[in-house]
């Protein structure tokens, strides 16, 4: 697989990869070691858009991120700029 992030996040089709059940657990578990640098707490904010695929992509990267001990909180469907806003007020390791 070649690059997994652009310029908007990760794109493509739901249900075929990038944005399939395993990559997005991988993904969720990646973050976790990625960005928790051994902090005791490493929480994740999601948003989502209207689209029919968005709250099982949701529900797959938190079975990942919780697989190595982190925690992904939801805030539904929200503008992007509110997930980034709400990322840095609340301390979330990233959104």
């Amino acid at each position: 697989m070649g690059r997994l992030f652009g310029t908007d996040g990760v794109r493509g089709t739901a249900g075929r990869a990038p944005l399939d059940v395993a990559t997005i657990r991988r993904l969720g578990a990646a973050l976790v070691r990625a960005l928790g640098h051994g902090a005791a707490r490493v929480r994740f904010l999601a948003g989502r858009d209207t689209r029919e695929s968005g709250a099982w992509i949701e529900r797959e990267l938190a079975f990942g991120i919780e697989s190595q001990g982190g925690v992904l909180l939801s805030a539904g469907v929200v503008p992007t700029p509110a997930i980034a806003f709400l990322t840095l007020r609340e301390g979330f390791t990233a959104g």
